[in-house]
């Protein structure tokens, strides 16, 4: 059942279709942002402290972003629970993230150019993770 701001072609291919390019434009956005302050923060943080800070600030504004214009969502009404809705995305991606820099740690230690590559990997598979989350559950309607 279609929400306020859904059309009935919002929950067909024809919504995915829409929705993509948007959600496409924020991913690469945030990704950027996350990366650069990962990459800013890794000089005096752990590499989990500095993931962790950094996924946490950009998936507040990844959600923010995408519940505007990719869903179409405007308004203060269920904000808050939207971003709450949002962390479980989060942490999704953290388990992801965190995991693959256990990965490179156990297997490469003091290879930073190679935790930013495994950042990227696990940030593209928490990403199609989020939309599919974003659209089913967050943004899905009543």
């Amino acid at each position: 059942m279609p929400n306020s701001t859904e059309t009935a072609a919002d929950v067909t291919e024809a919504g995915v279709a829409r929705q993509l390019p948007a959600f496409a434009i924020i991913g690469v956005l945030s990704t950027a942002a996350y990366l650069g302050l990962y990459t800013a923060l890794r000089p005096v943080l752990d590499a989990q402290s500095a993931n962790l800070v950094a996924l946490l600030v950009t998936a507040v504004a990844n959600t923010a972003a995408n519940r505007r214009f990719t869903f179409g969502v405007r308004g203060a009404d269920g904000a808050a629970r939207h971003q709450l809705q949002g962390l479980v995305a989060f942490f999704a991606g953290l388990a992801l993230s965190s995991g693959a820099l256990a990965l490179v740690h156990r297997t490469l230690p003091d290879e930073t150019q190679v935790e930013v590559a495994a950042l990227i990997v696990a940030n593209a598979a928490a990403t199609a993770l989020r939309f599919v989350l974003l659209r089913l559950w967050v943004f899905r309607g009543p």
